[in-house]
């Protein structure tokens, strides 16, 4: 969100962003044609896509619960040791 953006102009993109998904479970349930309009503004839409499939994840194989070793982190989609 911020490799090329300022914090301040990201921020009311993010809380906006945060108000329609305040958990993994509910990033999981969105719809995938409607998270584009909800990530507008915060650029690199890959990372949306990447974010809601790891939500996927970790709904249906964590039971909604963000994994707490690096192993299985590593694992979801999007997730790296870079990234």
């Amino acid at each position: 969100m911020l490799q090329q953006t300022q914090v301040a102009t990201v921020i009311p993109y993010f809380e906006r962003f945060i108000a329609s998904f305040p958990d993994p479970i509910a990033l999981a349930n969105s719809d995938d044609d409607t998270l584009p309009a909800h990530w507008s503004g915060l650029g690199y839409y890959r990372r949306a896509r990447h974010m809601q499939s790891a939500a996927r994840v970790i709904r249906d194989v964590h039971d909604g619960q963000v994994p707490d070793t690096l192993d299985d982190l590593l694992v979801l989609p999007g997730i790296g040791r870079t990234t």
